[in-house]
């Protein structure tokens, strides 16, 4: 069952050292999509390709001194942007604020992000059960933070296998998990047709880590 209805409480604990932070970007929210569509005109959102060749459905770029990025030679951060081969833009000033504050908020009070991956959700799109295990530094947490439509956040354990807990993430809500939870597999449901004021009948999700 998704917790929609009994989930609203401003923060609520989904495991060890990994929180909600409900509506937390919502005094944010205008100017870090502006943010947001300055670093998109530098480095477009594009679909990559899983290692097996897969065209993934959701359209992803990123910001920062490193970027995330998937095609046949695999998962892995990279200083440039593939496409061009000019580095990244830099991280602008709001977003490292926010998943700052956001992080500790959430307990962990040394977080300097150096990537921040974008992804863009339309309906249909979905993001399965995965781990991020790509960064070097896994006593770091990790910071998400939703903006538009509303999403089915799926937070599991730290095996596959374990049933995930499934929240209605809305505009402003942010996700911090580390420590003894920062490997749990996490995921997206398939995004509900809607629209939002800020974003149209889009979903955005800035995931900040330590990856270097």
């Amino acid at each position: 069952m998704t917790l929609a209805l009994f989930d609203q409480e401003p923060r609520l604990l989904l495991a060890p050292e990994a929180w909600l932070l409900r509506g937390f970007a919502d005094r944010d929210g205008v100017n870090v999509l502006d943010a947001l569509r300055a670093v998109l005109t530098v480095a477009p959102l594009r679909n990559m390709l899983t290692p097996g060749g897969q065209r993934m459905s959701v359209a992803m770029t990123n910001c920062g001194a490193l970027g995330w990025v998937s095609d046949r030679g695999g998962y892995r951060y990279v200083h440039a942007d593939p496409v061009g081969g000019l580095p990244w833009p830099a991280m602008p000033g709001l977003f490292l604020s926010l998943a700052q504050r956001a992080a500790q908020a959430a307990g962990f009070s040394q977080f300097v992000p150096d990537a921040c991956l974008i992804n863009r959700y339309h309906s249909g799109d979905k993001l399965s059960l995965h781990q991020d295990k790509d960064e070097r530094d896994f006593g770091q947490p990790i910071v998400s933070v939703s903006l538009g439509i509303g999403a089915v956040f799926l937070f599991g354990g730290l095996a596959r296998k374990d049933r995930p807990r499934r929240l209605t993430l809305t505009h402003g809500d942010s996700v911090v998990w580390g420590g003894q939870s920062r490997l749990n597999y996490h995921g997206v449901a398939p995004i509900a047709p809607a629209c939002h004021p800020l974003t149209g009948e889009y979903r955005f999700n800035l995931t900040f880590r330590k990856a270097g």
